[in-house]
């Protein structure tokens, strides 16, 4: 990866193609997630139900499984539309969303990665739980920092031969051999509810027009550059919400390109 032409022509290529992204993403997500990959310039589409992902999924041109909200139906439909992906080779992002507060949930996670995500993203808790270590996470937030799930990340990558992306106050992505560092953000971020499951929806997006490793980055890189500049203008978690979409859809490519935000481990 030539870091800054990649992130440059990534972005460049999503602004050109809008790809279309299959987002099955939870309920409290499902707005922020549409309206975060409709300003960065890609197509969202929140489809459920098992009686379309397997047709809808391989339309896309990529497909993003967020168990937030997890029952047993969704859990279904997220199942099949990754095995649809599988078939079509249309690359996936996996986001584990508090896997390690039931049994059953941690099973379901567990069962979608063995599915072969191109992408996975997470926070250290997360991460650290899906790569069978103990972490300190409470509910949907983590308790623990990025620099305690670094092994981990680098671990489950190589294992499941994908990229892991691990999120917090600086970010870290992974394919098991390349490592990055991406800054920036704002601290309001954890104030306002859905940003991580967005975050994921706007990977989908790139890795629909990029490599994985590459598309992670770029998506990663777009989201820090936009909070930072969301968080220089907002009064509080209400502004800056609207303040982030404005930032996404005005980041450039050349503003990509910069590479002050991304560092190599």
């Amino acid at each position: 990866m030539t870091a800054n032409t990649d992130l440059l022509d990534a972005l460049t290529a999503l602004r050109a193609q809008a790809p279309l992204v299959h987002c099955m993403t939870n309920f409290v997500a499902m707005n922020v997630a549409a309206n975060v990959v409709l300003a960065a310039g890609a197509s969202p589409a929140m489809v459920h139900a098992p009686e379309e992902v397997q047709t809808f999924t391989p339309m896309a041109g990529a497909l993003t499984v967020n168990i937030g909200t997890l029952s047993e139906s969704w859990l279904t439909s997220m199942r099949m539309a990754a095995e649809a992906a599988g078939a079509s080779d249309t690359p996936w992002v996996l986001d584990p969303v508090a896997l390690f507060i039931t049994p059953w949930r941690m099973q379901a996670a567990r069962d979608l990665l063995a599915l072969k995500p191109a992408v996975v993203r997470g926070n250290a808790s997360e991460i650290l739980a899906l790569a069978g270590q103990a972490g300190a996470g409470k509910g949907a937030d983590s308790g623990d920092d990025v620099t305690d799930a670094i092994e981990a990340a680098r671990a489950l990558a190589k294992a499941k031969r994908c990229v892991v992306a691990v999120t917090g106050v600086r970010d870290f992505v992974t394919d098991g051999t390349r490592h990055v560092w991406i800054s920036g953000g704002s601290p309001i971020m954890p104030r306002v509810t859905a940003l991580g499951c967005a975050l994921t929806a706007l990977v989908g997006a790139f890795v629909a027009v990029a490599p994985p490793f590459e598309g992670t980055v770029a998506a990663m890189t777009m989201f820090a550059e936009a909070g930072a500049r969301a968080g220089e203008v907002a009064q509080g978690p209400g502004s800056f919400q609207v303040a982030l979409l404005d930032a996404l859809a005005n980041v450039t490519p050349e503003d990509l390109a910069d590479g002050g935000r991304v560092e190599w481990a």
